[in-house]
């Protein structure tokens, strides 16, 4: 069957222009509403999802015995899988070995999804294995079949496994899309090792409504006599990932605390911010090392016996000093758009995809720490403003519940959309909803927030004046800060770069757009605090509630992440 023209890669071009042509592609496989409830009726029956993928692998052109030659650490979770898969991979790639990695979704570019070696693969390697693939299964359709090409997610992944293979790497590092027992990755036969992190509730619609359910969804990544990790959960869940491996003989282990490993060396520093990643820190070194020890790598120290946990004797793994290699790899992780603060002028953009419960919880903490320990103007007055979206069935308005009690002075909502106009950057085009319907859900975003704004202010947690100099806050009852005028601001911008252009005020010495359209101002409280933020001495921005949103921002606050 010939390709249509508008699906045959543009020779004449050069490379970034034939892969924008990939990548234009590529979104014509992403899937709409209607295909996603076939899938929902569909899961009740987990192997016809993965016998449709390992179809698509063999047209392809691969078994799923060739994955085995991957030797592949398997991660799964609610929230801090991919900030441990990021901790797993660079530890590796510290003893000199050749990673492949596979995360989603991206935040700039999609090629951000495979890396090499920690690098997102080069726009040639991209243009080069997407065409391969793409036209090998055009090539092996069945006019019989209903779906005869992968939808987005089923052909990166695809495409993931042919690069790693063709590049040779070491081991590849792989992260479940959505839940595990049906995601597509579960045709992985013959992982390493195997990782679980923390546990919560989303995705609800596909992997049910309690977390003991999608304990179930998440532990069907286990493989018989794999050993697999996880990290303390509550009870219930807990059992439910050990009734899973016992099922099938998977060796499962509790992680000790990162404490436990701490014991006798120096403190572990993270190159990731956030109480919350050691946890993850912990899970990734038990993987590395599970890793490394099954490869028969050697000098890894002394393994010293654990006590049993008190579930159902449920094994702690062992505690062992983290070797020079794991405590570089550790410090050296970088993972973008996960508590990441950016610097500029008066200026401080943090940054974190948090769109769970306990994610945004934790990237509360964060952000009230960071607050704390933030540098205080001497004079001048400091504003602080959220940029806020949630996308899906998520509740919004438990998120931004959640947000409240940090008293910010304006809250912002936008769509995930760089531009208005998102024709030109294929990257981030979602042809799964409207912009009618994207804009919708801001408003009710700023309605909920409202709603929330009428109730008695919470208190400010993070008050300098109220512990004792040097200690941290622990109390929930410190001295609440005074509001002012403005602090009950919330607007809706159409874009991520007018939302932008509003917050930065020309103040941010790299994102320096255009002069904004003369209807930026429009609204009352824009319009005032246009003059609130030209005049602040520090304002900090929480950008969260949405990956897409933070990548959004990051594509336009770092130029250099599109290049």
């Amino acid at each position: 069957m010939p390709l249509s023209l508008s699906l045959v890669p543009n020779l004449d071009a050069g490379a970034p222009g034939r892969a924008l042509d990939a990548v234009r592609t590529l979104n014509t496989l992403q899937t709409n509403a209607g295909y996603l409830e076939q899938v929902k009726r569909q899961r009740g029956d987990p192997q016809t999802q993965l016998d449709t993928m390992k179809l698509y692998l063999a047209r392809s052109g691969l078994q799923v015995e060739d994955l085995d030659q991957l030797n592949i650490i398997h991660v799964t979770g609610t929230k801090g899988k991919g900030s441990t898969c990021a901790f797993t991979e660079r530890i590796l790639r510290s003893y000199g070995l050749k990673t492949g990695f596979f995360s989603s979704p991206h935040l700039v570019q999609v090629r951000e999804r495979i890396r090499i070696n920690g690098q997102p693969i080069s726009p040639e390697l991209f243009t080069k294995h997407f065409w391969h693939l793409y036209h090998r299964l055009e090539e092996t359709k069945d006019s019989s079949s209903c779906v005869s090409m992968p939808a987005y997610f089923r052909f990166l992944t695809l495409m993931a496994f042919h690069i790693f293979l063709q590049e040779k790497v070491d081991l590849a590092v792989v992260e479940v899309g959505i839940g595990g027992a049906y995601d597509c990755t579960n045709i992985i036969r013959k992982p390493v090792v195997c990782g679980i992190s923390s546990l919560g509730i989303d995705h609800t619609s596909l992997l049910g409504d309690t977390v003991e359910a999608i304990a179930w969804q998440k532990g069907g990544i286990f493989k018989h006599g794999v050993p697999a990790f996880t990290v303390l959960q509550p009870d219930g869940p807990l059992a439910v990932l050990w009734d899973r491996a016992q099922q099938i003989s998977c060796p499962l282990y509790l992680c000790p605390s990162l404490e436990a490993l701490e014991e006798g060396g120096p403190p572990l520093t993270l190159g990731l911010e956030g109480e919350h990643q050691r946890s993850n820190a912990a899970l990734a070194l038990q993987l590395a090392r599970c890793w490394l020890q099954q490869k028969g790598h050697q000098g890894l120290g002394e393994l010293k016996m654990s006590r049993p946990s008190v579930l159902r004797q449920m094994p702690l793994a062992p505690v062992f000093q983290p070797t020079s290699h794991m405590r570089h790899g550790l410090r050296d992780t970088e993972w973008l758009g996960r508590t990441q603060t950016l610097r500029r002028g008066p200026l401080t953009w943090y940054l974190d995809g948090a769109h769970t419960v306990s994610s945004v919880q934790a990237c509360v903490r964060w952000f009230r720490q960071a607050l704390y320990r933030s540098q205080r103007p001497s004079r001048g007055r400091e504003v602080r403003v959220l940029l806020f979206n949630s996308t899906g069935n998520r509740d919004s308005e438990a998120l931004l519940k959640l947000l409240q009690p940090c008293q910010f002075d304006y809250a912002v909502f936008c769509p995930n959309l760089t531009e208005v106009s998102s024709a030109s950057n294929a990257d981030q085009q979602n042809f799964m909803v409207t912009l009618d319907q994207v804009l919708l859900r801001c408003l009710a975003h700023q309605q909920h927030w409202s709603h929330l704004d009428e109730e008695p202010a919470g208190p400010d947690l993070w008050s300098r004046t109220s512990p004792e100099q040097g200690d941290e806050p622990t109390s929930l009852l410190l001295a609440s800060r005074p509001r002012h005028p403005h602090s009950t601001g919330s607007l809706v911008f159409s874009c991520i770069s007018h939302a932008l252009q509003w917050i930065s005020q020309g103040r941010d010495p790299v994102f320096q757009p255009p002069s904004p359209p003369p209807s930026l101002l429009a609204h009352p409280v824009a319009g005032s605090g246009a003059g609130v933020l030209r005049e602040a001495a520090a304002v900090h921005v929480l950008v969260t509630g949405s990956l897409h949103l933070v990548g959004g921002v990051l594509k336009l606050l770092d130029p250099s992440l599109s290049q």
